[in-house]
Formats: C-alpha cells, sequence, structure tokens
C-alpha cells in the first residue's frame, strides 16, 4: 500500500530511523504504527546479531551528577562518524538522565529501564538497526558523595571524570576532577593500594635492580677487557657489528665468555638488603605516581594534591573518583 510523507516522519520521529527504512516499515505493515516500530526493531536485532564478533572502539562517553548521586556511562560503536552523530549523542544522554534519575547501581540495571516502547537495552539495538553498526553500552560508574564534580575531558565526550567530595567546592571539585583525567590516579591514597599490587611493584623493582646490578657488573668487565659494551648487547648486534668490522669474531667470543662468568657470578652474590631498600624506594615512587593525594598538582607545579587541597580548605576530603575513557592509554 501507498504511505504518506505525513506517516514516514512520524514514524522516523518516533523510531529515529531513516525514511526509506520507514517508508519500507509502514509498507510491510500496511500502515500499522505498532506494527512498523516491531519490524524496524526485529531488523535492529538481526542488525546487532550479525555485527556481534566486531569491534566497538569508538563512541560517546558521558557523565552526570544530580543531589549527590554521579555516574558515567559509555555508548560503543564501530565508527567515530556514529559516535559524533546528534542522535548517538542524544540517545547516550537520554540513557545516562534514566539511569542517574533511579541511581542505578549496575549496567544490567541501566538496560532494563524502560525507554520508549521497550527497555533502554532495546533502545540500543533498535539505534544498532538504523546506523548498521554494532552497538554496545560499557563503562558504567558511580559515586554518591555530599559534591559531586563532573568533568568531560575537551568536551569530547572521549574521556570523562567523576570525583566526590565531603562537601560542596565547585572550583577544588572541576581541578581534581581534570587532575584525574590528566594523571590517571588508581587510589586516592596508599591505604587505596591493595596489598596485592603493592607486592607485585615490589617484585617488579627487585628483579629490575638486580638485572640492573648484574648489567653494570658486566659493562664494567667488559670495558676492562677493552670490549664496547654497546657492540656486544645483543646477538643482533654482534652479528651487525662484526660485518661492519667494528668488532672481531674473537672479541665476540670474548665477549661472550665476560658476559656468561660475570652474570653467574654477580647474580650469586647480589647484596639483598641493598636490593631490597631500591625496590622500598621504587614502590614509594610508584605510589606517589599512581595515588591522587600524592601526585604533583597539575595547575601548580612543586606542590602535591594533598597540599593544594589541604591550602583549599583544611576540612575539604576526597571520597572517591571514577575515570573513564574509549581511548588505549
Amino acid at each position: 500500500m501507498a504511505v504518506s510523507m505525513a506517516d514516514i516522519t512520524k514514524l522516523r520521529k518516533l523510531s529515529g530511523a531513516g525514511m526509506m527504512d520507514c517508508k519500507k516499515a509502514l509498507e510491510e505493515a500496511e500502515g500499522d504504527f505498532d506494527k512498523a516500530m516491531e519490524i524496524i526493531r526485529k531488523k535492529g536485532q538481526a542488525v546487532a546479531a550479525k555485527r556481534s564478533d566486531r569491534e566497538a572502539s569508538e563512541g560517546c562517553v558521558l557523565a552526570k551528577a544530580e543531589g549527590g548521586f554521579a555516574a558515567v556511562i559509555a555508548l560503543k560503536c564501530e565508527t567515530d562518524f556514529v559516535a559524533n552523530n546528534a542522535d548517538f549523542v542524544k540517545l547516550t544522554q537520554d540513557i545516562l538522565d534514566l539511569a542517574v534519575a533511579n541511581k542505578c547501581q549496575t549496567l544490567d540495571e541501566v538496560k532494563a529501564l524502560p525507554m520508549g516502547n521497550g527497555t533502554v537495552q532495546d533502545a540500543v539495538t533498535d539505534r544498532s538497526g538504523i546506523t548498521g553498526e554494532k552497538m554496545e553500552l560499557d563503562g558504567y560508574m558511580t559515586i554518591e558523595a555530599e559534591y559531586v564534580a563532573v568533568y568531560n575531558h575537551q568536551g569530547k565526550n572521549q574521556l570523562c571524570t567523576l570525583v566526590g567530595l565531603n562537601k560542596v567546592n565547585e572550583a577544588a571539585g572541576k581541578r581534581l576532577a581534570m587532575q584525574v583525567a590528566a594523571m590517571s590516579p588508581i587510589a586516592i591514597d596508599e591505604d587505596g593500594v591493595s596489598e596485592e599490587i603493592k607486592n607485585q611493584e615490589i617484585a617488579v623493582a627487585v628483579e629490575k635492580t638486580k638485572a640492573e646490578m648484574v648489567k653494570k657488573a658486566v659493562e664494567a668487565a667488559l670495558s676492562k677487557a677493552g670490549i664496547n659494551p654497546a657492540h656486544v648487547d645483543s646477538e643482533d648486534h654482534m652479528e651487525s657489528n662484526m660485518t661492519k668490522g667494528w668488532i672481531t669474531a674473537e672479541d665476540v667470543a670474548k665477549a661472550k665468555e665476560i658476559i656468561a662468568t660475570v652474570t653467574a657470578e654477580k647474580s650469586a652474590n647480589l647484596p639483598e638488603p641493598m636490593i631490597q631498600n631500591i625496590a622500598k624506594g621504587r614502590l614509594g615512587k610508584f605510589l606517589k605516581e599512581v595515588c591522587l593525594l600524592n601526585q604533583e598538582d597539575i595547575m601548580e607545579a612543586k606542590k602535591t594534591v594533598r597540599d593544594v587541597l589541604k591550602e583549599t580548605d583544611a576540612e575539604l576530603k576526597v571520597v572517591a573518583f571514577k575515570r573513564f575513557t574509549l581511548r588505549a592509554e
């Protein structure tokens, strides 16, 4: 049957689908809007199933705070063309608005919220059918605090942060949210870093320190023997430097003997107390880099975030923070 432009436009507003998709759906449904909506929805489900193995690495990340509750969410897609589409951004915002209004604690709760003629998940599936791209919700995080600052880095909808404070301070909140965006801390302070992570860092630092000590001893022995350590620091370099005439086969044989002997001797006689002290120092450096309050403030060099916070208001405390980005770092 023939359908009018008015009906096509009406269905397009209701569904968000393209004009031709709306026309075909109305024709197939013989003008029945409910049936036409179901046809469009099924098409979206089919596209979503077909695209399930594709990578959704682009998308829109948004954050919102309301009445002491805040959330950040990402709606992911395949291309930046779709990610920057106004309808796609609006859908992400509408979903976030619903999540915050209902104070959802999990992504599953968000997906089950009523939206339009179905659920939030149905709306995402429908949009997938309209664009022809895989879409999925991801990165849902929440904070509840007396005051929560929200930051959307450069307004690009790619990186958002939340910072919860024990009292209202908009300027400090924004500054802290920008700090979290820029420096990507993993905890507020040392107490927030798990013992597992600390032990892993100590183990890595111990192995790194041992390797450096052995390397230093080997380089000293090679230099004493008249061999440039840089010329024999790998099999590839040895072959390459012999071809260039920088070292001889005899030099290589001698270097390999020195490397093997000194490595074995030094590894068996490493000063354990010194290694542990160096490793602890490296752990301290790590904790300074990953703990928000220990980090150097991005606005004031040579001052930590803790110092700046104390100068701003001695009673002001960070109670939580969240950070989500679509970009690999």
